[in-house]
């Protein structure tokens, strides 16, 4: 898998595919400066060799990931939105609506927190 298109064909219902990618599609539209990269056979952007922000699929959501300090950060944000969160990602079930705003939150977060790290994790 080399491509978010390579990632998004596995996913074999139509309308979970389609909800991914308007959030993958959003991000790159809005966010033209991070790189996309798949490892560890999930779709994530990068800014400067950094983590931003990543994403995971299952039978009942989309797995966010923008590492735990900012999960940390937006924790009220996350619950207020109806999502649930764990240590390192929270959870968009596939019948929730996308809070578009908080992603936006938690991506700008992290590329003003992290612009001076020379790593790829915190």
């Amino acid at each position: 898998m080399k491509t978010f298109n390579d990632f998004l064909e596995k996913i074999e219902n139509e309308k979970h595919r389609d909800k991914l990618k308007s959030i993958l599609d959003h991000i790159e539209n809005k966010y033209t400066n991070l790189n996309q990269e798949i490892k560890w056979n999930q779709p994530m952007f990068v800014d400067h060799g950094t983590f931003i922000i990543a994403f995971s699929v299952s039978k009942e959501h989309i797995a966010i990931s923008p590492e735990s300090k900012t999960l940390q950060v937006f924790e009220q944000e996350i619950k207020e939105a109806g999502y649930k969160a764990t240590k390192m990602l929270f959870r968009i079930k596939w019948n929730d609506e996308i809070d578009f705003g908080l992603i936006d939150k938690l991506i700008e977060y992290n590329i003003e927190d992290k612009k001076e790290m020379t790593k790829f994790w915190r």
